[in-house]
């Protein structure tokens, strides 16, 4: 993609780059805690963020922005599927300044996959239909802008460094957990109420549900999928452990699936949006050029056949996950 503007990025507070710079990775063996996993993954990811912020606000490598919002949504996740572990209240305010944070990445890092797609697609046009296509794609290079602009204002803000410290802070030390009388859930069961939610879901919406009930499911499976990562090595080496890798497995291809679908979903989209935006500030004749809308046209219909496409294993993938998911806890058989 053509590089974005550049300006002068300010660095991640001295203070909190110091004190990563100068304490240790922390690691975790196999048989350690969820709760130690739990700081060892926000200890990674917080390092990792760390790492990519100041290529996040210069632009120069899209990459740099997709590793930093990856980060903060595993910290959000990990909080998410130990809260049972952890002391909730803690895990949540924590959580929503995490939210925070992801909510200022996503709008740049969605267009920034988006016109990725669209360029793909618009390279494969014919000449006529190409220019055409451009169009399209400068509209939402000017959408990405904004985005852009308002991302730099919350990396900018006091609320982020001070988000920054609060973890670097928060890993220094174990984690809080909740009082010693408060009975502590099996860790499988953990896997076991994550995958229940996810079959109810499924159960509630039948083989052949709205994009939108299928993007609910996505998020349900990845609940499952992040929850199984936490807990899997505490459990490596037993029969438990196993089970849960499998269902991991089955997991990512179910994930697989519905991240297509919705990707294509997206970017029909997007795609309508943008014509829509044209369409309310027509040429100088005060119409909206007809090669735009037709190539338009073209491509929301390619979207929506790879759509169809992934609607059709959907149901599948799923049996996939649901067989595994009924063997988490289980004696181990023969």
């Amino acid at each position: 993609m053509s590089p974005a503007p550049t300006r002068p990025a300010p660095r991640v507070r001295s203070d909190v780059t110091h004190l990563l710079e100068t304490q240790n990775a922390l690691v975790a063996a196999p048989g350690a805690s969820p709760v130690h996993h739990v700081r060892v993954a926000l200890d990674t990811r917080l390092r990792a963020l760390i790492e990519h912020d100041p290529g996040t606000r210069s632009g120069e490598d899209i990459e740099d922005l997709h590793q930093m919002r990856v980060s903060v949504r595993r910290m959000r996740a990990a909080l998410r599927s130990a809260r049972p572990l952890l002391d909730a209240q803690w895990a949540d305010a924590l959580r929503v300044e995490l939210g925070w944070l992801g909510g200022a990445l996503g709008p740049v890092r969605d267009l920034d996959v988006m016109l990725l797609r669209l360029r793909g697609e618009v390279a494969t046009l014919s000449q006529a239909e190409a220019e055409a296509g451009q169009v399209l794609v400068a509209e939402l290079e000017r959408e990405r802008e904004q985005a852009r602009a308002e991302m730099l204002a919350a990396l900018d803000a006091p609320r982020y460094s001070a988000l920054l410290e609060r973890i670097a802070d928060a890993v220094r030390l174990p984690l809080p957990t909740p009082s010693a009388m408060q009975q502590q859930p099996a860790l499988i069961d953990l896997v076991r109420v994550e995958a229940r939610k996810l079959a109810n879901a499924v159960k509630k919406a039948g083989p052949d549900p709205e994009d939108e009930t299928l993007h609910a499911l996505r998020i349900l499976g990845k609940r499952v999928r992040y929850t199984g990562e936490l807990v899997e090595p505490s459990l490596r080496g037993t029969a438990q452990g196993k089970q849960v890798k499998q269902l991991l497995a089955a997991t990512a291809d179910l994930q697989e699936v519905l991240g297509d679908h919705q990707d294509a979903c997206v970017a029909e989209q997007r795609i309508r949006e943008v014509l829509d935006r044209l369409g309310e500030a027509p040429d100088a004749d005060g119409a909206l050029d007809a090669h735009v809308v037709f190539v338009a046209g073209r491509l929301v219909e390619r979207e929506r056949h790879r759509a169809e496409a992934k609607r059709a294993e959907w149901w599948d993938a799923w049996v996939g996950v649901r067989d595994r998911a009924a063997t988490l806890g289980r004696p181990a058989s023969g």
